[in-house]
């Protein structure tokens, strides 16, 4: 299943995509909740109303793709934990050791940014980087998992670039906020339940194209920390709960590394693309006070 937010008459709505074409379940399903994480929690019951009003909607219930207006699919995360240096080449192309434990850190749901509308790159600095990420999302709550049973605690996956503000970044050990500025971290367009993709979403090509140059391009096999292991690792400490998001890392080809560096600026458009859940496209615009 292949669930989206989007925003009509001022209010945020759910759909489901059915090829070039979204269930607005508001209309399909009134009962439904109108709020990724609420639907998490409502587990398969919830599903399988989805599955339900999908099949049999009315055409007034129909939006075409390219007429919505796009929201994140979720803004009511409870975390977004994401990991730094969890591919091999980035890490050195950072000059970085291969981590032996993840470089876990925090994002705010403040800094969201929905498909198709624009990232901003900050008055404060014009170091403005993309990073190719894959999302995890938790489904139900867990505490002290191992890693053979991790996946059933992933209700589904998504895309997100990490852009990250590299001057800000480095001014503490911290990278927080680097990593936090408004309307920096590109999330969606959609979310795909778990059984869609491969288990742990592993093997898929993950790639950034910047005005059409692709300048990363891996796969998420090539993760030192898989979506198991992270679980395992993080429940060890806090517990997880529906809907908090896994930000699992990006490969190496990110903008800071190169020579010259190379900053997203404005009247860019940024792709990310995960296969098999979808392209994230943002263009890019400058804030403006």
């Amino acid at each position: 299943m292949r669930l989206l937010a989007f925003q009509s008459n001022g209010k945020q709505r759910i759909g489901v995509l059915r090829g070039d074409q979204v269930v607005d379940l508001s209309i399909a399903a009134p009962g439904l909740p109108e709020e990724l994480v609420e639907i998490i929690e409502g587990g398969d019951d919830c599903l399988k109303l989805i599955t339900t009003a999908q099949e049999s909607a009315n055409p007034e219930s129909l939006v075409h793709v390219d007429e919505l207006d796009w929201l994140p699919p979720t803004r009511k995360a409870g975390k977004i934990i994401c990991l730094g240096l969890n591919y091999a080449a980035h890490a050195a192309e950072g000059g970085h050791d291969r981590p032996e434990y993840p470089s876990f850190f925090m994002r705010g749901n403040s800094s969201l940014v929905a498909h198709g509308k624009p990232i901003i790159r900050p008055i404060a600095s014009e170091t403005l980087d993309y990073e190719a990420e894959l999302v995890a999302i938790v489904g139900k709550k867990a505490k002290h998992v191992k890693q053979e049973d991790a996946l059933d605690y992933i209700w589904g996956y998504s895309v997100f670039n990490e852009a990250s503000i590299r001057q800000y970044q480095r001014k503490t050990a911290q990278w927080t906020i680097g990593k936090n500025f408004d309307n920096t971290g590109g999330f969606g367009p959609i979310v795909v339940t778990a059984d869609e993709v491969p288990p742990g979403a592993d093997g898929l090509q993950i790639q950034t194209r910047l005005n059409g140059e692709v300048l990363q391009n891996a796969t998420t096999d090539m993760m030192l920390f898989n979506v198991k292991e992270t679980i395992e690792l993080l429940t060890e400490c806090l517990t997880l709960e529906p809907g908090d998001l896994l930000v699992m890392g990006t490969p190496s080809g990110v903008g800071h590394a190169r020579k010259p560096p190379l900053w997203m600026k404005a009247g860019d458009i940024c792709e990310i693309e995960i296969e098999n859940i979808g392209i994230l496209r943002n263009p890019i615009e400058d804030e403006i006070l």
